[in-house]
């Protein structure tokens, strides 16, 4: 929470004076697909996400009367160090940085940038059962 939710929070807050100053802009915040989906082993990150999400959206509406749009950009796995030991498809992080750029350039508020995140966003419409197959 520290990191993703209030980190997040204090950027903004440090940030929004000079970007509205500025006559408006950007912000956008990395998301994860596990802002919309938790796993038992990384429930901690998977709370601190979502929590970040629900940041994002609130932040976007705090702060278009000052002309900047907020984004969040969901990421499945990034070959990154910290899923070095995770052996799944990877999105390389200069593919990223370029969906993320072209989503902001394109008016994007929502920038869904690989598969798994495409799943977990699409899941969410079937609730709790398809999310995590749950034994009746």
């Amino acid at each position: 929470m520290d990191t993703h939710y209030f980190g997040t929070l204090s950027v903004t807050r440090a940030f929004a004076p000079q970007i509205a100053a500025n006559g408006g802009g950007a912000s956008l915040n990395v998301l994860s697909g596990l802002s919309w989906v938790s796993f038992p082993d990384f429930g901690a990150y998977c709370a601190a996400k979502s929590a970040e999400w629900s940041l994002t959206n609130a932040l976007r509406l705090q702060l278009a009367d000052q002309g900047i749009r907020v984004a969040g950009l969901h990421v499945g796995y990034m070959d990154t160090d910290m899923v070095r030991a995770v052996d799944a498809p990877k999105s390389g992080p200069t593919d990223i940085a370029r969906i993320a750029v072209d989503g902001i350039a394109n008016g994007a508020y929502e920038i869904v940038a690989d598969d798994a995140s495409r799943q977990a966003q699409a899941a969410l419409a079937g609730g709790v059962s398809v999310l995590y197959c749950c034994p009746h």
